[in-house]
This record gives C-alpha cells, sequence and structure tokens, in this order.
C-alpha cells in the first residue's frame, strides 16, 4: 500500500453500481479492532477509501484484511469519508477529535463512530458541533486482527449509544457487522466495561495464576488440567440467571469450610516459582476473591453469619488476625 492524497474535500461516495445505501469509509486506524470491522463492512459493500496505519505491525494487517486500500493520513481519511470509523485507544480518543474540530475536518451530516466500550457519544462533541453525527459502537469480543474474527462477528452482542433521532442507524450498523446490537444509555458505559473488562479481562489473571500455582507444585500441563473444570464452571455462570448463579458454586467457601480455606493460604505462601520468587500476587488474589465469594455466599444464604465469620479469619494475614 502507499500513502496517497486526496483531490477534494468532498467525502467519498460509494461506487454507483453498489447496493442503496452503501458509504464510504475510513478507518482510523488499522490496529486489531479497525482493521476487522473495516473488513466486515467491506464485505457488505461499504467502499472503505482509506486506513490509518502508522505502525509496520497496523501496514501489514491492514494489507491482510484490506487489500488495496490506500493508506491515508488522518485528515485526508475525515475530508474523504462519509463514515469515520474510530478504532483507537480510549486514552486518545478525546485529543484525537478535539484536535479534528480545532481544524475544522469534521463536515455536516459526516457519521462519526467510536468502538469504544468506556465512552458514550459525549466524547464526540466536538464533532457534533461542526454537524457531524455522532454514534457509539462496541462489540462485546476480543479482536485478535485476524481475519477468523470477522466471522466472530456474528452474532455479537454490540453496545450502542446514539441521540434517539439517529439511534436507528447506529443500530443498523451493528447488524450490517453482524452483531446483535443493544441500546445502551450513556451514563451506563463507564460500568458495562467495568464489568467486561473485570469479567474478560481478569479472567485471564485467574486462569494464568492458577497455572503459576500448578506449575510450582510440580503439576506439568496446568491448563489442560484446568480445561474441563473452568469451562464448566463458567458455562454453568454464564447459563444461570442473576439471582441463581450462585447456586452452581463449589468449593470450600460454599461449605462454609474455613479449614480448608485457611490450609490454602499456608500452601500459597510456601510456594515459589522456578526463579524463586514468591506468589505474593497469587495470595493477594485468592484473599480478595474468597473474601468477596463468602460475601456473596453469606448474602444469598449459602452459608450463616457465623461460617462467613469463620472464612473471614482464616483469610486475614497473620499480622491481622487476633
Amino acid at each position: 500500500m502507499s500513502e496517497t492524497s486526496a483531490n477534494s474535500s468532498t467525502p467519498s461516495k460509494a461506487s454507483a453500481g453498489s447496493r442503496p445505501g452503501r458509504l464510504g469509509v475510513g478507518i482510523i486506524s488499522a490496529g486489531r479492532v479497525g482493521a476487522v470491522l473495516g473488513s466486515a463492512l467491506r464485505a457488505v459493500d461499504h467502499q472503505v477509501i482509506g486506513v490509518h496505519a502508522v505502525s509496520e505491525a497496523s501496514r501489514e494487517r491492514a494489507e491482510a484484511l484490506l487489500p488495496g486500500v490506500p493508506v491515508l493520513d488522518v485528515e485526508e481519511i475525515v475530508e474523504r469519508a462519509e463514515l469515520v470509523m474510530l478504532a483507537v485507544p480510549d486514552d486518545a480518543l478525546a485529543t484525537l477529535v478535539k484536535g479534528l474540530a480545532d481544524l475544522g475536518r469534521w463536515q455536516p451530516g459526516q457519521l462519526v463512530v467510536h468502538t469504544s466500550g468506556r465512552y458514550g457519544i459525549g466524547i464526540l462533541e466536538p464533532a457534533r458541533r461542526l454537524g457531524a453525527i455522532p454514534l457509539a459502537l462496541h462489540p462485546a469480543m476480543t479482536f485478535g486482527g485476524f481475519s477468523t474474527d470477522v466471522a466472530r462477528l456474528t452474532g455479537c452482542p454490540m453496545a450502542v449509544t446514539a441521540p434517539d433521532a439517529v439511534l436507528p442507524i447506529a443500530q443498523a450498523l451493528a447488524v450490517e457487522l453482524g452483531g446483535e446490537p443493544f441500546v445502551l444509555a450513556e451514563d451506563a458505559r463507564p460500568a458495562y466495561h467495568a464489568a467486561l473488562a473485570h469479567g474478560a479481562n481478569h479472567l485471564v489473571t485467574l486462569v494464568d495464576q492458577a497455572v503459576r500455582i500448578l506449575t510450582a507444585a510440580g503439576v506439568e500441563g496446568g491448563a489442560a488440567t484446568l480445561g474441563p473444570l473452568l469451562g464448566a464452571a463458567l458455562d454453568r455462570a454464564l447459563t444461570e440467571d442473576a439471582d441463581s448463579v450462585l447456586t452452581g458454586l463449589t468449593g470450600p467457601v460454599s461449605r462454609g469450610d474455613a479449614g480448608t480455606v485457611g490450609s490454602h493460604i499456608e500452601a500459597l505462601e510456601a510456594l515459589s516459582d522456578d526463579g524463586g520468587r514468591r506468589l505474593d500476587d497469587v495470595v493477594d488474589t485468592y484473599r480478595a476473591l474468597a473474601r468477596a465469594t463468602t460475601r456473596r455466599a453469606e448474602d444469598t444464604g449459602r452459608i450463616t453469619s457465623a461460617q462467613a465469620g469463620e472464612l473471614r479469619a482464616a483469610l486475614a494475614p497473620d499480622d491481622d488476625a487476633e
């Protein structure tokens, strides 16, 4: 791909022979999310008029997922696109939108959609003031930046936030990407994103720690050992309704077995990895999650208050224990 220059500041229209309602789409930038969503839109006959790609990895990704699409700078993309997709890190989004607004680049009637889970349309206000139409669309899935991600978009829940008058546009865009749109209020987006990050990102940390424990204990193939147990637990947790998730809880906390929990802490504190480093982060996580599980089990009547008290005592660091 080569850098090209725009010859006109007029947003590009999709080709005359394309399906009705097709748009000229610009992708900023060709990260794991942007390149995949651009490929998905191209598959339903939208014309991707340009992609921003700076790093070697992003250029290679653009070449693989958006072959033949010119690599343009950000201002050229905004000048030429009818729909601008902003797939950039959360912390870069506000500066990007405001910077382009300060330069007067946003255009009346131009669709501006970002893919951040954290933000709604408020962050696009500088663009809206110049007449652009703000949309927020977040696919609730992880992206590897590969062509297989495009297929995984099918049926993916997608949180959409938009002004009421253009909400159908945001929903239609999600459907064209293959997703299942649901409307999310502006002020609910931070909590929504926290839930996804807590559930998915911290799950990875939890599994990593469990594998490290097994490795330190001399068990080879920790991931294979954990797989059936974790798969069953996750499947059950996701198929139960919110009020009955804990009915599937097993293990010492669910039984109020403070002695076993205490022995777990002792065992974890005695372990070290191949480099001789103690697993202090694992101990801290075990304590935090066991306390949270104790509280939920007590609140839902799985264990008594007396059992919960014994569990908390077993989980307390030695210098906190009475």
